[in-house]
């Protein structure tokens, strides 16, 4: 079967050819209009090399802006990572009253909800001569003293 297409396409060929392309006759030409036709060859061979080369240019250019447009488009997918967000459970009356109950700030003043936190002095403990509390302490006195100051 492939040997068959490839003669289909050998006679394909020709026959594109010979309907495009007249047959040259070269018997009887002088040089000059040898000469003469090769110029009209190739002046025809610099127009389709110039179509060429415009094509390939254009074809350069647009691969090019579609792999700057598939970077853009790589980059955007990159930065908008969507969230995986957890199902919860509502009636449908715990929806339909979030859904009336939501509002949106104008402003928000989130230093206004805040508590304020009262600094406690540290009690600090005086630096006395221990003889002396240690005499102030010692006996009935010194306990009742201990005793008064815990209730």
């Amino acid at each position: 079967m492939l040997a068959a297409e490839k003669l289909q396409n050998k006679r394909d060929r020709a026959d594109s050819l010979d309907k495009r392309v007249p047959p040259l006759n070269l018997s009887g030409l002088s040089a000059l209009e040898l000469q003469e036709l090769c110029k009209e060859h190739h002046h025809k061979i610099d127009i389709v090399d110039e179509a060429c080369y415009d094509l390939q240019i254009k074809v350069a250019k647009n691969e090019k802006e579609i792999h700057s447009l598939t970077q853009k488009i790589w980059e955007m997918k990159g930065t908008k990572q969507q969230t995986k967000l957890k199902k919860v459970k509502k009636s449908h009356d715990a929806k339909f009253d979030a859904l009336t109950e939501f509002k949106m700030p104008s402003k928000s003043d989130f230093k206004a909800n805040l508590k304020t936190v009262k600094k406690e002095d540290e009690k600090k403990e005086e630096v006395t001569d221990w003889r002396k509390n240690v005499e102030a302490m010692s006996g009935m006195d010194g306990r009742k003293k201990l005793f008064d100051a815990g209730q």
